[in-house]
């Protein structure tokens, strides 16, 4: 049976193992419930740009931060489904979307839900990440067939606040609990690197890993600094604050450790991520990865990249969810 039970003390003790030994620990609990050479290929894409009320401190498109990013609308359906489309043929089987809200308006579901069930039609996985949901739109999401829905705690519960003040960690939790409760699979995880200690990465990692159910997908983000947002310009000022690639691979080992069954996904920051600390990720337990030259707003590795690195890591792309059983159907 799966922990849910883990402690600080003892998920700071798998952080201080030796490098080698936690990585050999890590890649052994990922052999047990995953293919080692096997990757879900996933595409995001920005459905509303910027005008974001909220004021978390990492993000260009806060209306608190002075990076220039113009707002933009709710993207038209049919524009979101021809890029659905092309990130398919890149060989994507999870198309997420991500609106920059605090929460979605009434008026915005039924667009969102079009979108929804245009994009499982095509075969693909959906995702989808909005901000704040109520219980009425998280059944929503959840009858149009959404198979995941993004919601990160971003770091730990005593660090939050320092990021972010417009909204509590309490009310992550509580839209958790609304898409738990209406049966949409869980993503949830965050961002390293925004000046936090070791300790910090131990709370970030003990908050998911002791939900009542682990998150089936973990993304990990390593903060990308953009010039106007606080800490931007704070990683701008002081270098050294930012995490190292070791540690950033250590943390990826812990969050395989401690969620044996997630997927783990290296989010934004992989751009700036050499090959060889990419591998390290994989061997860690690291399993999914956003393709595409761009995430939201900021720079991604890109396909043609990506594709160079599997064929040297001897590395492929996992079938997803919603095409096996569509095939099966057949």
């Amino acid at each position: 049976m799966t922990r849910t039970d883990w402690t600080r003390d003892e998920i700071a003790a798998l952080f201080d193992l030796p490098f080698t030994e936690l990585l050999f620990q890590a890649a052994s609990v990922h052999r047990a419930h995953f293919a080692p050479d096997e990757v879900q290929m996933s595409t995001l894409l920005s459905i509303k740009t910027g005008g974001c009320p909220e004021d978390c401190g990492y993000c260009n498109q806060s209306t608190h931060a002075e990076t220039g990013l113009k707002a933009t609308k709710l993207m038209d359906v049919r524009a979101v489904l021809q890029a659905a489309a092309q990130a398919k043929d890149n060989g994507s089987s999870r198309f997420c979307m991500g609106a920059a809200w605090r929460n979605p308006k009434d008026r915005d579901m039924p667009a969102i839900v079009e979108m929804v069930k245009g994009v499982r039609q095509m075969g693909m996985e959906t995702c989808m990440t909005l901000g704040m949901l109520s219980e009425g739109q998280a059944a929503q999401l959840a009858e149009a067939g959404l198979d995941y829905y993004n919601h990160n705690i971003d770091t730990s519960p005593e660090r939050y606040g320092d990021v972010i003040t417009t909204r509590t960690f309490e009310d992550r939790l509580e839209t958790l609990d609304h898409v738990r409760e209406a049966g949409i699979n869980v993503c949830c995880g965050g961002i390293v690197g925004m000046g936090e200690t070791r300790g910090d990465r131990v709370g970030f990692i003990h908050a998911l890993a002791t939900l009542p159910k682990h998150p089936e997908s973990v993304p990990v983000n390593a903060l990308v600094p953009v010039k106007g947002t606080v800490l931007g310009d704070m990683l701008h000022d002081t270098p050294l604050a930012k995490i190292d690639q070791i540690e950033f691979v250590r943390t990826v080992a812990v969050a395989r450790i401690t969620m044996p069954e997630s997927m783990v996904r290296l989010s934004a920051g992989r751009e700036s991520m050499s090959d060889e600390t990419q591998a390290l990720c994989f061997m860690a337990g690291a399993n999914s990865i956003f393709t595409g030259d761009k995430l939201l707003t900021t720079g991604n590795a890109g396909d043609d990249k990506d594709a160079a690195l599997f064929a040297r890591l001897g590395m492929r792309a996992m079938a997803g969810e919603v095409k096996a059983e569509l095939e099966a159907a057949e």
